[in-house]
């Protein structure tokens, strides 16, 4: 098998794991506000739960939550529901992820707003500002500062842990590598789709370098 075919077949499987990447983050990051909401509400039956569920999701293999996605439904309704859509295992593969990744944005989120001292908040409402204001122009620039190395780190790895999508025969570059390797015992193209982990990585890396350089203005 060529360079050329095998890069083309691996070319087909990073287009899925960059759909499944950027869909991640497009709902995880808003769910994750969510889910840090219900985990600091002062209502203690609603943060209860929601901190039970974040410290079950954090506590649990990722794979085994593929599993579950796909396969429990299936299981107690007697109707495999992924399975009998189109691209019902991506459709599984990425609602595993967002519930997996928002729990783990969560904690940033809570981290990064807890860790402001509540005397600015108190100076916000000397200077006459109300709690919007408060935290859109004092708290929210501070949280956002402090959030981006652990963001950055989280979704580094999302690129990496999209290769754990395979497991339920979701066909990314893993796993377009993975058919190669047993059709025709080329072991090579697992170790070229590294590559293209590496680069795609290079390029997060550099952008969130850059981010952070724009953010050394606001010093805290």
């Amino acid at each position: 098998m060529s360079f050329t075919a095998v890069t083309l077949q691996l070319l087909q499987g990073f287009g899925t794991t960059c759909l499944l990447f950027l869909l991640t983050l497009v709902f995880a990051l808003p769910l994750g506000l969510l889910i840090c909401a219900g985990s600091m509400t002062s209502f203690k039956p609603l943060r209860f739960l929601t901190r039970t569920f974040v410290w079950i999701i954090r506590g649990t293999p990722l794979m085994l939550q593929l599993f579950v996605v796909f396969y429990v439904p299936g299981m107690l309704f007697d109707n495999p529901i992924f399975a009998g859509l189109e691209n019902g295992r991506f459709v599984a593969a990425l609602i595993a992820f967002v519930i997996n990744y928002a729990c783990y944005f969560s904690e940033i989120y809570r981290g990064g707003i807890e860790s402001i001292t509540k005397g600015q908040n108190e100076a916000g409402l000397v200077l006459g500002m109300n709690k919007v204001q408060i935290f859109f122009c004092i708290v929210l620039p501070q949280v956002i500062k402090r959030i981006v190395p652990p963001m950055s780190n989280e979704i580094i790895t999302l690129v990496k842990d999209t290769s754990l999508a395979r497991v339920i025969s979701v066909i990314d570059i893993i796993f377009a590598a993975e058919s190669i390797l047993s059709l025709r015992a080329l072991i090579w193209p697992l170790f070229y789709a590294g590559v293209f982990y590496l680069i795609f990585n290079g390029v997060l890396t550099l952008l969130f370098r850059f981010i952070e350089k724009k953010l050394n203005y606001y010093k805290v």
